[in-house]
């Protein structure tokens, strides 16, 4: 079964102070060093690229946070979706098409922020019935107030975030578990 790496929003624009505090400050590097194992096996990378129409907006195409970071940078021949305007990798985009008209059945998802793009995309995965890894170590999130103004850390709110997903709609396991799971060295 053909495979694909989905590398979901690594732009700038999560560099901003507004979003507050983050967990897992590796989660780029971690990305790095698992596409340099994907790009020497000549798998499928798929850069999904988070896109605003708001010239106000950290994401609008004017602004420097909408490039993609460089320790991530797509190469020439990797697929870069810029049309996301939404949390879902899967709407407004030809993701789904794309991965079906090349027989990809596995996908790998990683990127910002777990719980908004990373899980609605880790959802619509499992929905559409592709085998689907979300990676723990290779995503990160922000801490966040509910509605009663209540405070919860990054840590906090990443690791229920993962525990919503896993075996429901992926199977979440760290960077080391999928090397060893598909053998990428």
């Amino acid at each position: 079964m053909k495979k694909a790496l989905i590398i979901i929003d690594v732009q700038n624009a999560f560099d901003d102070q507004k979003w507050g505090k983050r967990n897992n400050p590796n989660a780029e590097e971690n990305i790095s060093k698992l596409l340099k194992l994907w790009r020497n096996k000549g798998w499928q990378v798929i850069h999904i690229q988070h896109l605003s129409d708001s010239h106000h907006s950290l994401f609008h195409p004017k602004n420097d946070g909408f490039l993609i970071k460089e320790l991530v940078n797509p190469l020439e021949d990797e697929i870069v979706l810029t049309n996301k305007k939404v949390n879902s990798a899967f709407i407004g985009t030809n993701l789904e098409e794309f991965l079906r008209s090349n027989e990809i059945g596995t996908v790998v998802i990683t990127g910002l922020t777990t719980t908004h793009c990373v899980s609605t995309t880790t959802r619509m995965s499992g929905n559409l019935g592709f085998n689907t890894y979300l990676l723990s170590d290779a995503t990160a999130t922000f801490g966040m107030k509910d509605q009663n103004d209540q405070y919860y850390d990054a840590e906090t709110i990443h690791t229920i975030s993962l525990a919503t997903l896993h075996e429901e709609f992926a199977t979440v396991i760290t960077i080391e578990q999928l090397i060893n799971k598909l053998n990428l060295r």
